[in-house]
């Protein structure tokens, strides 16, 4: 059986469904966010961002960032996080 423990599906406008590995999850700012890169595709894809919203003790929602302030903070985090590990 296939291992899926960093790996979630998401439905898209359309209904059309892209799985995506989780690479990382960061919080800044008291919020947490997640960094997802397609399963699918060229290694030179792009990584998503989203904002980890949660439902209740066990349930989560994934939210894209639409504060342009906000995604460049998490995009930093996310590189100086990078650069630290290289």
């Amino acid at each position: 059986m296939e291992e899926r423990d960093n790996i979630i599906t998401l439905v898209d406008e359309e209904g059309n469904e892209e799985d995506f590995e989780i690479i990382m999850t960061l919080e800044v700012e008291d919020n947490e966010y997640a960094i997802l890169m397609p399963l699918e595709g060229d290694e030179e894809d792009d990584a998503y961002i989203f904002k980890i919203v949660s439902e209740n003790n066990d349930e989560y929602t994934l939210v894209a960032i639409e504060d342009d302030e906000e995604y460049e903070n998490v995009v930093a985090a996310y590189e100086a996080i990078v650069d630290e590990e290289n």
